[in-house]
């Protein structure tokens, strides 16, 4: 498939808020993209000429923000909406092997709906997992450190070296990845599901390098396929050189940023196995 063919779905809704950095992510490697408003994959409160089907996608991303305002838990009522009226063109999505990325809030979404972790099946029933308020008990701003742990599974991460560390910012109160169990992190572990973990240059993971208390320092993970991924900070925001917080100091300028390989690494993967 060629590049400028493949279609990309930004999927928002009323609190989203980081829809037009991760439009323009995108749209800056020549894909076809994009913003999607649940109303449209519904089908209500919108006019024929605006409803669209998510088959007719190739790559559908949910990104940060504070989508129905965090009521509840964060991505809780989004992911309820879309599970409620859309879970089985999100199982048929997934099964044909499609790329699925949430940021921040949508790895929330992701969690609330049942398809991360998704160890055994594609959407579970329950929440497998949880992103919970930060140890800190506020929002933490501020850029991290990652640790790329699995760059052959996980079609988001194939560009980066293994074990590379990539700066991502972060943003969000609510991003303490925890797991009922430690078996069940045993089980995530044996199936190399966890993509990113917090580090520090010196390799501590102490706060504010971990900036949530995740459970074995978890910042992003995969499904079983490798086709969804889910990660707090942010790669959107670092897509150039030049939107890295040290970028005066470090004389970057506006070529490749850390997370583009992220976006990139998805277009290659949609480009050599669809048509």
């Amino acid at each position: 498939m060629n590049r400028e063919n493949i279609k990309v779905a930004v999927l928002r809704i009323e609190g989203t808020n980081c829809e037009e950095e991760s439009y323009l992510a995108w749209k800056r490697l020549g894909a076809d993209v994009e913003k999607v408003h649940l109303k449209q994959l519904l089908g209500v409160d919108v006019p024929d000429s605006e409803k669209r089907k998510m088959e007719d996608y190739n790559i559908l991303m949910i990104p940060g923000g504070f989508s129905a305002g965090d009521y509840i838990r964060a991505g809780a009522i989004f992911g309820a909406r879309m599970k409620s009226k859309l879970k089985k063109d999100l199982k048929q999505f997934v099964e044909d092997g499609k790329p699925v990325l949430g940021v921040c809030n949508g790895f929330q979404v992701l969690v609330e709906m049942g398809l991360l972790p998704a160890m055994e099946k594609t959407v579970t029933d329950i929440p497998e997992a949880i992103l919970a308020t930060n140890d800190s008990n506020r929002f933490e701003c501020r850029p991290t450190l990652l640790r790329v742990e699995e760059n052959k599974k996980c079609v988001f991460t194939r560009k980066y070296d293994n074990k590379e560390v990539v700066l991502f910012p972060s943003a969000h109160a609510e991003g303490k990845f925890m797991m009922e169990s430690e078996e069940n992190l045993k089980q995530l572990k044996e199936n190399d599901q966890i993509v990113f973990r917090y580090t520090s240059p010196g390799g501590s993971t102490e706060y504010p390098w971990n900036p949530n208390g995740a459970m074995d320092d978890i910042a992003g993970i995969c499904n079983q396929k490798g086709n969804v991924l889910g990660l707090m900070p942010h790669p959107e925001r670092v897509f150039n050189g030049i939107t890295n917080p040290e970028w005066t100091r470090k004389g970057l300028d506006n070529s490749r940023g850390d997370g583009e390989l992220l976006f990139k690494s998805a277009l290659e993967y949609v480009e050599e196995n669809f048509t």
